[in-house]
Formats: structure tokens, C-alpha cells, sequence
């Protein structure tokens, strides 16, 4: 049979096929029998319809084939269209003919079951109606970062994910053997990129990300994705509102394509909707230390990084994302600039995300500072010499230059107020946990 044969849920549920002798196919999703009925609830991935088997109205063979077929049982069902307001979505499948196509074992989620035993069936949990709908919010995700960049002129540009130099840290390294050497899997496209910018000028990139995180909490991934952007001419306050921008436009995307899906995820439609339409605020680090410490009482040293617990507390007096700006330069990665307007602080950015989502975006000034960045290469107990590549971009040519990094799984959770990160990826990678 053609695709053009078969008629999608979601079609059917529109009610233009009200009375109409139809095909559909899926898998069982739930069913019940009752001597010689049988109640079925069909998904596929547009969504979910009540089919009702009747003994009489179908051959006794496929009526006897609806009676053993179980959950996650592929089918193809002939049937005409009923409304039906009990049913769900308001209409029902008076079948006609059944085919399995495959008769499921007993499948082995059933309710109230742990949740690192979802994690080990993760293969087959990724059919439920929860992680199809975050699937699908990442997919328009995914696509509107894609059209947001190069509906503005960047270019997607790639960087290799096996990498001889640490970017963010050494400590959260990947170790990879390579032939007889060592290198490691990438913690981010940005080195790379800062060499794109000097010929493409405007770049974006998703890709994979590696950072061994000793976390266990509901935060982090082990690898994660993340969409990138590096641009010459562009400063700190530049990148700033491209941020912002993106993040509205992305917002927007899933807006207009997945309502259902955010329905099913029971999230609060009118609150993104503020969120398009609002400004986001930018805040300095020093601003959001006052707030806790005149909000929530709150008395963080100067200079210590945000950890989980401030950042929430801030994020209480918030209701959009919230840029943050110059953090203290000593505790940030080398290549972030002094800024000479306050030398304590580095020319850089974290945009947090309300509700207790945490940091979605981290981003800076690029420094064109050779000696500075070889004086915080040192303090780190880095090789210098592995970073005189790098160096030659500001030796030939150098200008003004910036960019971020985009955490996809952590928007798509605030998007889809997932309570863990680990749902908004197919199959996540954690300090506990490679398989399956």
C-alpha cells in the first residue's frame, strides 16, 4: 500500500472524515476487551484514536487477532469514522478489517515504575506521549536555531569533535585515545570557530558537546548538544541582544507549530506567549549579588561563581530569561577580556533562564590579548604552546570578535517545563549512565 492509502490520526481527529470508510495505522496504545468488544486507543505520531472492534462487523479471525493483540502491537485498521464525544478527540474508528502486522510481547512498562528503570528500557519509553511531544519541541528547536542564523547571514561552519586543546576547563575532559597519541572530545566548536570568523566573519554551528561533570544533578549531561555562534565586529552588548533575538524567535517557532504538544505537557501557553512579546533584562554580576542579598538575604562573596542555589533565588524576582553580565574575570575561562571599565570583571555573559531552569546561554567578548591569555593559560598549569595556533589569529589580522553558546537541552526543558534534562534528549549520556 501507498502512504496516500492510509489516513493520519491527527486528520481524523480535524473531523472532515466524519462518516468516511477509512485506513489508519500504529501501535496499540491501550486496549480492552469485554466479550465481543474490544475498546483500542491507536497512536501514531500525529496522535491518538479510539478504535471499537465489534465481533460481527469485522471477519471472526481479525476480531480474535484484536482480542490477543497487546500494547505496542503494530496494526493496520479499516474502519469508518463516528463522533463520539466520550472517546478522545471526539471521535471514534468502527472497525471494519484488522491486520497485525506484529503481535507485541508483553510489554514491560507499566505504571508508577522508577525512574532509572525508564532509563534502562529508554529505548522503548521514548514511544510515550511525554517524550514524543519534548522530541517533537526539540525538532522545531533544532530547526528554528538553523533558520534563525542563516536568515541573518551566518554560515554553518564545523569543528572537529576530537580536540588537542581544552576550552573550558581541563578537568571536565574527555580523554580519547588516538592511534598511539591522546586527544580529547570537544567541550566546544569555539576555538575553531574564532579561526572561521576571520574568513566567513558570521558563523553558527550545532553539534555535539563533552564535558565530564561529575553532576548528578537534573541540570547536566555528560553530552549535550549545543548551537553555537562566533562573529567578527561584534562586541559584548552585539551579542547580547542576538540572544535575546534568538531565543524570541525560537520561542515563537514552537509556538506556532507545537500547541498540542505543549498542551500535552501541560505547559502554560500564555506565559511564552509574554515571553516573545517582553523585554529580557540585563543585569551585571554585582547587581544580581545586591538583589539576593536585599531579596532573599542572601550574602555571596564578591567574586564567587553563581551556583545553582543563587541563581533560582535570583530567578524568582524574574518572570523572562535574564541577562547577566561581567562575572569576575579570575574565575572565568582565558580567552574572556578584561573590561576596562571595571578591570575586575571579564566582558561576558550568562543568560538564565526563570523557574529554576538555570544558565541556557554563556557567552563573551573574545580577548585579543596575547600576553594576558598566556598569563591564564600559565596560572592554569596549560602547555602554551598548544594554543600558538590560536594565537595567530591575533598575530594576522585581528578584530573585534564574539560569540555564545545555546544549550538546546536545557531550553527545550524550560520550553517543555521538563523537571529533568535528561528527558529532552533520546537516549542521554550521565555520570552514571552509557546504556543503552
Amino acid at each position: 500500500m501507498s502512504q496516500s492509502d492510509f489516513t493520519s490520526i491527527e486528520d481524523v481527529l480535524s473531523g472532515e472524515t466524519v462518516g468516511k470508510t477509512i485506513q489508519v495505522r500504529g501501535w496499540i496504545y491501550r486496549t480492552r476487551s469485554s466479550g465481543n468488544i474490544v475498546f483500542m486507543t491507536l497512536r501514531d505520531v500525529t496522535g491518538v484514536l479510539q478504535a471499537t472492534v465489534k465481533r460481527g462487523n469485522l471477519p471472526d479471525a481479525e476480531f480474535e487477532d484484536a482480542v490477543k493483540a497487546l500494547i505496542e502491537s503494530s496494526v493496520q485498521i479499516t474502519g469508518v469514522v463516528k463522533e463520539d464525544k466520550r472517546a478522545p478527540g471526539g471521535y471514534e474508528l468502527q472497525v471494519t478489517n484488522l491486520l497485525v502486522v506484529n503481535f507485541a510481547e508483553p510489554f514491560p512498562i507499566t505504571k508508577d515504575q522508577s525512574p532509572e528503570f525508564l532509563m534502562d528500557q529508554r529505548h522503548l519509553w521514548i514511544r510515550s506521549r511525554k517524550l514524543t511531544s519534548i522530541l517533537k519541541v526539540r525538532s522545531t528547536v533544532v530547526g528554528a536555531i538553523h533558520s534563525f542564523f542563516r536568515g541573518k547571514g551566518f554560515y554553518e561552519f564545523d569543528a572537529p569533535v576530537l580536540q588537542p586543546n581544552q576550552c573550558e576547563g581541563g578537568s571536565t575532559l574527555f580523554e580519547v585515545k588516538y592511534y598511539d597519541e591522546k586527544t580529547y572530545l570537544s567541550q566546544s566548536w569555539q576555538l575553531y570557530a574564532e579561526a572561521g570568523v576571520f574568513a566567513l566573519e558570521r558563523i553558527y554551528n550545532m553539534g555535539p558537546t563533552f564535558r565530564a561533570e561529575k553532576s548528578k544533578t537534573s541540570r547536566h549531561l555528560s553530552e549535550f548538544w549545543m548551537a553555537e555562534m562566533e562573529a567578527a565586529w561584534m562586541d559584548l552588548s552585539d551579542v547580547t541582544m542576538l540572544a535575546k533575538e534568538e531565543v524570541k524567535y525560537i520561542v515563537s517557532q514552537v509556538l506556532e507549530k507545537n500547541r498540542k504538544e505543549l498542551e500535552i505537557l501541560e505547559q502554560d501557553i500564555p506565559k511564552l506567549e509574554r515571553i516573545v512579546s517582553e523585554e529580557f533584562p540585563t543585569i551585571t554580576y554585582t547587581e544580581a549579588l545586591r538583589i539576593l542579598k536585599e531579596k532573599e538575604g542572601m550574602e555571596i562573596e564578591w567574586g564567587k561563581d553563581l551556583r545553582t542555589v543563587e541563581e533560582d533565588n535570583l530567578m524568582k524576582h524574574f518572570s523572562t530569561p535574564v541577562v547577566v553580565t561581567n562575572y569576575p574575570l579570575e574565575i572565568m575561562a582565558f580567552y574572556k577580556p578584561m573590561d576596562e571599565k571595571d578591570p575586575r570583571t571579564a566582558l561576558c555573559f550568562d543568560m538564565l533562564a526563570p523557574e529554576g531552569y538555570g544558565e541556557i546561554i554563556g557567552g563573551s567578548q573574545r580577548s585579543t590579548d596575547i600576553a594576558a591569555m598566556t598569563q591564564r593559560l600559565e596560572q592554569m598549569g596549560e602547555c602554551v604552546g598548544n594554543y600558538q595556533w590560536y594565537f595567530d589569529l591575533r598575530r594576522f589580522g585581528s578584530v573585534p570578535h564574539s560569540g555564545y553558546g545555546l544549550g538546546v537541552e536545557r531550553l527545550v526543558a524550560w520550553i517543555c517545563k521538563a523537571e529533568n534534562i535528561k528527558d529532552t534528549i533520546p537516549f542521554p549520556r550521565t555520570l552514571l549512565r552509557f546504556r543503552p
